[in-house]
């Protein structure tokens, strides 16, 4: 079999990719730190890739090979050496290999066309203050020292939620739900586990998440994967972009890619992770609670994408045959965000500083993407006045005319949890003047 013109697609690129290069190169396996066997690379690759060669009873004619990707810097097709650095690092399916632009595309047609036959999608998933919250074992406060005692064990991780892991001198904590996420999840969707953090914590915090190794396989990405500095891509997963669906806290290491993702809730657990990002309230460790599994943020999104996925694949004027490949989840995603606040028209009162352009404003822009419309003038059309001061001329006006007066945590929150909440839960106080 030739890796160039044969690679299987029949389940997962990324896996078949990493099952063919140890079967027929005799390689170590994907989790294979880079830094080892740098000693004889070049010549057991050579002699390797002699015997696939042999194999294949085929001979490359010289300046036939199209060079579809790299391995240890030897073209998988016809064993050229290239050193240039030639084609897009998937390290994470397997040590040292680089794929061609080409071979990526075709890769991911094949994909996504065997994918969508089984009716999946791809979806990436952040790990930190997504689908857990780690800390240091130093950073841990007094308050939080009963935490030690409390950890579950390594000998049946599944039943788990809170484990020690001394030679990384780290505590992790599972979020609520996250195993009935991902169990559920996997009927609907091919998944990637993507991480700024280092390959070994990847690695570390998959094994926590995924024991029996049914979810994510070889697909783990981490910082070293990561095409452009501080930034998370899509050009490393080999999933069609119409096709993916991300899971992220933060909306800013995709830049990119803002169209395929679904922002999640920030899960802090631990108080260190309160303190980075600046809050001063107490931590889920600190008040000795958590979230509610039965409606916490892990629940309500697969409850989103449940409906997105259903969306996709619900075929139009009840045609069968209707050709998935040709749709694009983006835009489902577009449209059923949309629904969140249809029908409402929003005014911002004492939100923005005086100067700012009100539509370049982050809360401007997500209302607007919530399907509201929104206005810097007060009229009779407009439903909701969105302000942190219930002393400002547009609060006094919203209530003066029986029309909503909410603060922008209402926003927040109908964009975290897909539905429009109820107004009263949200009431904008009188601020006192200094």
């Amino acid at each position: 079999m030739s890796v160039a013109t044969d690679s299987p697609v029949s389940s997962s690129s990324s896996d078949d990719f990493a099952a063919l290069l140890d079967a027929e190169l005799d390689s170590g396996s994907s989790d294979t730190s880079p830094d080892q066997d740098e000693d004889n690379n070049v010549e057991g690759a050579r002699m390797k890739r002699r015997k696939v060669l042999e194999i294949d009873s085929k001979v490359e004619v010289e300046g036939s090979c199209t060079h579809p990707g790299f391995l240890r810097d030897l073209c998988i097709g016809c064993g050229k050496r290239m050193d240039d650095g030639a084609g897009v690092a998937f390290g994470y399916i397997h040590k040292d290999l680089r794929l061609g632009n080409d071979e990526i595309s075709r890769l991911r047609n094949a994909d996504v066309r065997s994918l969508l036959r089984h009716k999946k999608l791809y979806l990436v998933l952040d790990l930190d203050h997504t689908l857990l919250n780690s800390t240091r074992l130093e950073d841990i406060n007094s308050e939080e020292e009963y935490l030690k005692s409390q950890t579950d064990s390594f000998q049946d991780i599944a039943k788990g939620s809170l484990f020690r892991l001394d030679m990384m001198r780290m505590m992790t904590k599972l979020r609520p739900y996250v195993r009935t996420f991902l169990e559920e999840a996997s009927s609907m969707f091919e998944m990637y586990i993507y991480t700024m953090g280092e390959r070994p914590y990847a690695i570390e915090m998959a094994k926590l998440l995924d024991p029996g190794n049914l979810y994510f396989n070889s697909r783990v990405i981490s910082q070293a994967d990561c095409t452009q500095r501080h930034q998370k891509g899509l050009d490393v997963v080999l999933g069609q972009e119409s096709a993916v669906l991300i899971l992220d806290d933060t909306e800013g290491v995709w830049r990119r890619h803002k169209d395929n993702l679904i922002l999640m809730e920030r899960y802090h657990y631990f108080s260190s992770s309160c303190r980075q990002f600046g809050y001063s309230c107490k931590s889920l460790s600190e008040l000795k609670g958590d979230e509610n599994e039965a409606d916490g943020a892990l629940a309500t999104v697969l409850g989103v994408l449940k409906k997105i996925h259903s969306k996709f694949f619900d075929p139009e004027h009840g045609d069968e045959s209707d050709d998935f490949a040709a749709r694009d989840v983006r835009q489902v995603l577009k449209q059923f965000r949309k629904e969140v606040l249809k029908d409402c028209k929003l005014v911002f009162s004492r939100v923005f500083p005086t100067k700012f352009q009100a539509d370049n404003h982050h809360l401007w822009k997500m209302a607007e993407k919530l399907g509201a419309t929104c206005s810097m003038e007060l009229d009779s059309s407009v439903t909701h006045v969105v302000s942190t001061d219930s002393g400002t001329e547009k609060s006094r006006w919203a209530v003066q005319n029986g029309k909503f007066l909410v603060h922008p945590r209402w926003l927040e929150a109908a964009n975290y949890l897909w539905n429009r909440q109820p107004e009263d839960q949200f009431p904008v106080h009188l601020t006192k003047s200094k």
